[in-house]
């Protein structure tokens, strides 16, 4: 950011010193007195320096932590105190893809995404060298060792519990740094491709299955429906003329359908009325114990023979 105080504050002190001394040609200790006036209005010029209100600075003083100054306008000590400058926003550091190994052995490649804020500028300057490359490797290895204790279908459920626990290992190493992890992402999970065919075939049968089941449901409730329309047609004489008719009329919208009726309703129910009326003329047979009875009662009936005749019967038969 650009800093317009100190060339302002310089122009005005030097128009206020050449007011004051009013320095001639003719005249050189009021010439060499405005010279050491504009070093005087230089150095005390550079003293002032604005911050923005998402930085801290972070003030050393012949290279010792004097103290931490923004956001506006502060006063430092040219020469003497150099100055760093720290972004309190949250700022994204992308972490490299990695390649790990599920907990049931499926490798993979992954990468994410760490959303970061500077909470303490000094502990963050001071304790870390690089704080953003060093939560960067220990992202990276929390990262691996998070995928290594999960499964395959576990990463793809659920990708946010994933991050969380990244984070919360990232968290818990970097506690007294000064910085406040404001969130951990998965981004992008690579499959091998083999492996990608193999889930797709999976999820194409899923699919069929349910398929399956929804029509099989729909085959059983129209059977069902079916049914029952067949009871209620059964139940009215006219009912299945009269839905025939119905059919006719429907199809005869179209001048493309031919209907052909081979047999007309009163003849189909007069033929299923046969089998009745067959049973009904067909003569009585007596069941065998009924007939014996009945030789039995005719021989009773029947008279005996005189004694002669039954003699003269015996010798004819001899």
């Amino acid at each position: 950011m650009l800093n317009p105080l100190p060339f302002i504050v310089f122009c005005l002190s030097a128009l206020l010193g050449f007011l004051l001394l009013r320095p001639t040609p003719d005249n050189a200790v009021m010439i060499g007195a405005y010279v050491g006036w504009l070093c005087a209005c230089w150095y005390g010029a550079s003293a002032f320096r604005i911050a923005s209100q998402w930085e801290k600075v972070l003030v050393f003083r012949l290279g010792r932590f004097r103290a931490v100054r923004g956001p506006g306008v502060f006063l430092v000590l040219p020469v003497f105190d150099s100055l760093r400058r720290v972004d309190t926003r949250i700022i994204t550091i992308d972490i490299p893809r990695q390649e790990a190994i599920t907990k049931d052995n499926v490798p993979l490649s992954l990468d994410g995404v760490i959303f970061l804020r500077v909470s303490d500028p000094a502990e963050a300057v001071i304790r870390v060298q690089n704080f953003t490359h060093a939560i960067r490797q220990y992202a990276q290895t929390a990262l691996r060792d998070v995928v290594g204790g999960v499964t395959l279908d576990e990463i793809l459920a659920d990708r946010e519990k994933l991050g969380e626990r990244i984070e919360q290992m990232v968290e818990s190493e970097v506690a007294g740094w000064g910085l406040e992890v404001a969130g951990i992402r998965i981004q992008d999970i690579v499959l091998p491709e083999d492996l990608k065919r193999v889930m797709s075939r999976q999820a194409a049968a899923e699919r069929e299955k349910r398929a399956n089941i929804t029509k099989s449901e729909g085959d059983a409730a129209a059977a069902a429906n079916l049914a029952s329309a067949a009871a209620t047609m059964a139940s009215a004489p006219g009912a299945l003329q009269l839905r025939t008719l119905q059919t006719l009329d429907t199809l005869g919208n179209s001048p493309s359908n031919t209907v052909v009726l081979a047999v007309p309703i009163d003849v189909m129910t007069a033929l299923q009325a046969v089998p009745k009326l067959a049973q009904a003329f067909a003569p009585v047979i007596a069941p065998e114990h009924d007939q014996a009875a009945l030789e039995t009662n005719l021989r009773v009936a029947r008279p005996l023979p005189a004694e002669g005749e039954t003699v003269e019967e015996e010798h004819q038969s001899t």
